[in-house]
């Protein structure tokens, strides 16, 4: 057995919990019935945060503060690019805080700090990016209806709308939501996890800093059933944007079936790389490492299924694990780290148990498979499972960790089949030096994003969400903030109108 991992402690642990109340209206208040919720640190074991803890009364208080900002508060009636200075001033602000926020989202979530770094400065270009749609945001008009008639239809912002966001990407998950709400002109109430709610209350402040106006957006720190509930059930919220597992994202768009909310929803996924014979496969065995590996695989786009054509099969899990032992797991705060903590105990051995069940049932673990012993923290070992078949869980469901499962097959149309032979349909890439193989399976694939040689890379511009249960609707792309508003058809008749009884 390996040495156990020596996680250095930093100074957080030596200082008291740093303090988050909620954010209602404009103010920082504590919770109506004074709970509260400690976070304890996944990689180091330690007591980082202490959350004001939401619940009902709190719910109903933040919804009205956002619902009385959209009646009545400037917000909404602000020009466009009023609306788009107040983002940009946000950017720069998240810009000068960078290291501060990923420092808290590492600590939380047990991520790398060199990895949070890239979040952070990616959710600032989408912040950019957004600021730029509040301003390009229109509308149509129709002279082609006649001479006495004019068509207009304008985008107007939704409302309230409730933004529930999951643990594995804190900052940068709410970056994809919450500025196209606001660039359109709606005012929102926020719930990130109750596990990593810290760098949230941090972009709060940051807002009220930039000049948003009090109650345009509130942010609440509980549990799905205290506070996400109700915030999706609340009659004032007109629009729902959720990104979390299948299971409560199903849930969720059940309560907003009541009263027929708008819902955008971002879920699961079971991405597959495809690898042919002809493809650069040292390239792709890099990318089947980052795929299956990158934030712990704690990530809806992991890479986590890797479908290898049978004549490279064998030499290129070799490649792929040899590539593996070099990855480095340990301290989230070690600049060097690629893997760091798993979330909670209690998710580290779901995965693991993943695993358990797939060598039972004939696959075989080629590395890892187990926890790493430390001093402090939870962490997984890098996981590559082979001679997986294509019904075992193990192929077929959302592991959310560094596990890698490897399946094989002989033809294009044999590869398409794995790929597709999921509940989900998030992503997937492909791995050819043939741009007629290359296309064949990126039309073929039932995703919402495919990879043509390279693998989990995003930007602003592009559209992002999944076919089937990964979800509904799209994020990011130039239509993102259109998906706050509702159409409103204006109709100008000119002239005496002639009807039934007007001759």
């Amino acid at each position: 057995m390996n040495a156990p991992l020596q996680i250095a402690m930093p100074k957080e642990a030596s200082a008291s919990p740093k303090t988050y109340r909620l954010l209602i209206g404009g103010k920082h208040v504590e919770a109506r019935d004074g709970r509260t919720i400690e976070r304890r640190s996944p990689g180091h074991g330690f007591v980082v945060s202490r959350y004001a803890q939401a619940g009902a009364a709190d719910v109903e208080a933040a919804v009205q503060a956002a619902h009385k900002a959209f009646q009545s508060g400037p917000w909404p009636r602000m020009k466009g690019s009023e609306r788009a200075a107040v983002l940009l001033r946000t950017a720069d602000l998240i810009e000068s805080r960078l290291e501060d926020i990923a420092r808290l989202d590492a600590l939380e979530s047990g991520k790398p700090i060199a990895q949070a770094r890239g979040e952070i400065a990616g959710s600032v270009d989408i912040w950019r990016y957004a600021a730029a749609l509040a301003r390009t945001l229109h509308g149509e008009s129709y002279a082609n209806l006649g001479d006495a008639m004019l068509g207009v239809v304008v985008r107007e912002p939704v409302g309230v709308v409730s933004i529930i966001t999951p643990w594995n990407f804190p900052f940068l998950i709410v970056s994809q939501k919450l500025p196209f709400a606001l660039a359109a002109g709606c005012t929102a109430v926020v719930k990130p996890s109750e596990m990593t709610s810290a760098s949230t209350f941090l972009l709060g402040d940051l807002l009220l800093e930039a000049g948003l106006p009090e109650g345009a957006v509130n942010v609440l720190a509980g549990y799905g059933a205290d506070v996400g509930a109700p915030m999706v059930a609340h009659p004032l919220v007109e629009m729902v944007s959720f990104t979390g597992s299948t299971r409560v994202g199903k849930l969720t768009m059940a309560a907003a079936s009541d009263s027929l909310k708008k819902v955008s929803m971002e879920l699961g996924g079971k991405n597959g790389q495809i690898v042919f014979p002809d493809a650069d496969l040292e390239a792709a065995a890099d990318a089947a490492v980052f795929g299956g590996f990158f934030n712990a695989g704690e990530c809806c786009n992991a890479g986590s299924r890797l479908i290898v054509h049978k004549a490279v099969a064998d030499d290129f899990l070799a490649a792929v694990r040899a590539l593996t032992a070099k990855v480095r797991v340990g301290d989230p705060l070690d600049d060097a780290t690629k893997v760091g903590a798993m979330i909670s105990t209690d998710h580290l051995a779901k995965v693991a148990s993943y695993v358990e069940a797939a060598a039972k049932d004939g696959a075989a673990i080629a590395t890892g498979g187990a926890g790493l012993p430390s001093n402090a923290g939870q962490y997984l070992d890098p996981t590559i499972v082979a001679g997986v078949r294509p019904q075992m869980a193990i192929a077929r469901e959302e592991v959310f960790g560094p596990v890698l499962s490897v399946l094989t097959f002989a033809t294009p149309e044999e590869a398409m089949h794995i790929a597709n032979d999921t509940p989900y349909g998030l992503s997937a890439g492909v791995w050819s030096g043939s741009i007629d193989t290359c296309m064949e399976i990126a039309r073929g694939v039932r995703s919402g994003t495919v990879w043509v040689n390279t693998f989990m890379e995003g930007y602003p511009e592009l559209p992002f969400g999944g076919y089937k249960q990964s979800g509904l609707g799209r994020e990011l792309g130039k239509r993102a903030v259109e998906d706050y508003t509702e159409e409103k058809t204006i109709q100008f008749h000119r002239g005496r109108r002639t009807g039934w009884w007007v001759g």
